[in-house]
């Protein structure tokens, strides 16, 4: 595949995908390492009981982040979803949690207790770790890339094709909207002020937006098939060529060491505290 089609393919993908193309050395690393790193990192913050080590690796992907180059994008993801969730889960865990018994404060009509607040941090803190991973997966991993590793790891490609789908309808359906509502303003719709005129505009185009995606779902579908996708006997191959190196063999090692580590200290600590 020449460099020049790499380059159309790429363009193409950050119209219709979460895919941002900046050259950084997150987003040559191998898409597999990175899913390796959502499980890895998610499952072992999940499972161990102290919530620090969410936040030490919540501050790791900001490191990440900065290395991917999109550092500003991935803090206003991770505050845009932090701050609400902590919000509604101290209000309903942190007053009303069965499992608090240190009182912090008494507003009269419930009581704030440390467990439930804890229990809050921890929850967000995993969510965090793993939502943030995912995100930085998705804007930093071409599409094509993505399901080649995961067909090169044993995937069917029925079910390469299928998760390709599902992270390329969100993105196709905000650009349809937007190509509508562009379309609605040279009409001379008003699409912007307030709530109710948004509302409005936004809700004819609901129906017209998702027949269009399962449309365009369905002809892909059929375009693949004619071409022999569904083929019985024939081995598929790609434009897409994936090399693992030795430096990312290495970090999928530390990834599942950290992760058997995890679970080994969360099995440790539940036994200590039961005998104790």
């Amino acid at each position: 595949m020449s460099e020049k089609s790499k380059q159309a393919a790429k363009s193409k993908s950050k119209k219709t995908s979460s895919y941002v193309p900046i050259d950084s050395p997150i987003d040559r690393l191998h898409p597999m390492i990175k899913i390796y790193a959502i499980f890895c990192l998610g499952i072992g913050c999940a499972v161990f009981p102290f919530l620090w080590l969410a936040y030490s690796v919540v501050v790791f992907l900001f490191f990440v982040a900065w290395k991917a180059k999109m550092l500003t994008k991935f803090a206003g993801f991770i505050t845009a979803f932090a701050i609400p969730i902590t919000v509604m889960l101290l209000f309903i865990q942190g007053l009303y949690s069965p499992k608090n018994v240190t009182i912090l404060a008494d507003f009269g009509f419930a009581k704030l207790g440390l467990e439930g607040v804890l229990y809050t941090f921890k929850t967000v803190g995993t969510l965090l770790v793993f939502l943030g991973s995912f995100y930085l997966m998705t804007t930093t991993t071409y599409p094509g890339k993505l399901v080649t590793a995961m067909q090169d790891a044993g995937l069917n490609p029925k079910a390469g094709y299928l998760v390709l789908a599902s992270l390329n309808v969100v993105p196709q359906i905000q650009r349809r909207i937007a190509v509508i509502q562009e379309a609605q303003t040279a009409r001379g719709v008003e699409v912007t002020g307030k709530l109710k005129t948004r509302f409005t505009a936004f809700l004819p185009i609901i129906g017209p937006t998702v027949m269009s995606s399962l449309i365009d779902v369905q002809e892909r579908g059929m375009t693949l098939e004619i071409r022999g996708f569904g083929a019985k006997g024939v081995k598929p191959s790609s434009l897409t060529e994936l090399n693992v190196s030795p430096a990312e063999k290495a970090i999928k090692r530390v990834l599942v060491t950290f992760l058997i580590l995890c679970i080994a200290f969360a099995f440790s600590w539940a036994i200590f505290t039961r005998v104790r």
